[in-house]
């Protein structure tokens, strides 16, 4: 029996809610249009909108047209989803650029070949700046009910908390549903993708769609808030987020995030962001111990694959068995890894692990120092106070760790 779209997702872990799912089932032989919204407010997305990707990229591979709505408009506003302070206020220069940007992530992700599935990229600002304000409130604005509105789990929250919601922000529904109802009339679009904290807001653009076109052919689908196992939300990391777009983040540093993943979150990031088989699928879900390593590399090399390249997963993993294993000085780090000292400059340990990023501060060096999880060149230092000078050493390049996942360079000028 063929494996359906719906069927899929959930045997990955993408499915969390479906407006109609019987009717969505039997709109899966025709020739289905859906669409994700994405706010440009970085010059990059992150790895917390990379399930999104996925279903759009899933949804292609079944033989679907997807649409990446790109927010040129939504984004002066600000989406209070999911939020607990409203969002700072981009200008319309600072947004282009981010547009500019975040477009060229999807080309990695998704097929756009002018074929009959070709994937599209549309800009709400297009429709959203050519609106008039009366037309708009009288059109749109009084098909939504303000006790509903009030019912969302985004405003609520801030209402309870006694944080300020601005109109500006209460407006947003609006938008993103008229949004819906625009891709639905102009491109046929009838699904819409979204995470779990945008349900509020799909099913207002379900409703508005059925009270001024009066059909049922439209459907919401979200996927599940993405959590790590020990309950952080997805692409968060001490550092920072953990961007698609090498100007942000390296694909060394993009490989190394997907290589440190916990034992128990391996089957199921393989299963949401890689490609491989369900078969292989189930064959790595009961691996254990040590075995789970390889998935590990696994998992790596297929996520940078599918967002830097083949070239370049192939160069992450080279450089990781290179600095894990038996260093070699022909190694790449990122820049901010390395740290350079001439032959009359000294530095201590502590100072040098802040440099290249090791640690936050110098008393958490310390205290790396003091508990025996720095080494150079493999050999364990606990002296805070160490020094580090070319004299001392032979070598022109010596590796410095910390535990056995963070690693930097020291070079001899």
């Amino acid at each position: 029996m063929k494996t359906t779209f719906l069927d899929y997702i959930k045997s990955r872990g993408y499915f969390n809610q479906c407006t109609n799912e019987e009717g969505l089932k039997k709109q899966l032989s025709k020739k289905l249009v859906a669409y994700t919204g994405f706010d440009c407010t970085a010059e990059s997305l992150h790895v917390g909108s990379l399930v999104q990707i996925m279903m759009l990229r899933t949804f292609q591979k079944f033989g679907f047209k997807p649409i990446i709505l790109l927010g040129g408009g939504t984004t002066l506003i600000g989406d209070p989803s999911g939020k607990d302070k409203t969002r700072t206020i981009l200008n319309k220069e600072t947004i282009e650029l981010n547009k500019r940007k975040i477009t060229s992530i999807f080309e990695r992700f998704l097929k756009f070949d002018n074929s009959e599935n070709s994937a599209l990229i549309l800009d709400n600002y297009d429709w959203l700046s050519n609106l008039n304000f009366i037309d708009f409130i009288r059109e749109i604005g009084s098909q939504f009910s303000v006790n509903r509105m009030l019912s969302f789990e985004s405003v609520k929250q801030r209402l309870d908390r006694e944080q300020n919601l601005s109109f500006l922000e209460f407006n947003y529904v609006l938008l993103q549903s008229y949004d819906f109802l625009k891709l639905y009339s102009d491109y046929g679009c009838s699904v819409q993708f979204g995470g779990s904290d945008q349900w509020g807001n799909i099913v207002s653009g379900i409703d508005l769609i059925k009270k001024k076109i009066n059909t049922d052919d439209v459907f919401g689908l979200t996927s599940p808030l993405i959590t790590t196992a020990n309950g952080e939300k997805m692409g968060k990391t001490v550092k920072g987020a953990v961007w698609l777009t090498k100007e942000k983040l390296s694909p060394y540093e993009y490989w190394q995030f997907w290589r440190n993943t916990s034992d128990n979150d391996v089957s199921k990031f393989l299963g949401l962001f890689t490609d491989i088989s369900s078969e292989k699928l189930k064959e790595i879900s009961l691996l254990e111990g040590a075995e789970l390593n390889n998935a590990k590399i696994l998992l790596a090399n297929e996520t940078t694959k599918i967002c830097h390249g083949e070239e370049e997963s192939k160069k992450a993993e080279q450089n990781s068995l290179k600095i894990f294993s038996n260093y070699s000085s022909n190694a790449e780090l990122p820049e901010k890894n390395k740290f350079s000292l001439d032959e009359k400059q000294v530095i201590k340990l502590r100072d040098l692990l802040v440099k290249i990023n090791l640690c936050n501060s110098s008393s958490e060096s310390k205290k790396m120092i003091e508990s025996g999880a720095v080494r150079i060149d493999g050999i364990k230092v606990e002296d805070k106070n160490f020094e580090l000078k070319k004299l001392n050493y032979k070598k022109k390049v010596i590796k410095i760790s910390v535990g056995k996942k963070k690693h930097g360079i020291l070079n001899f000028l």
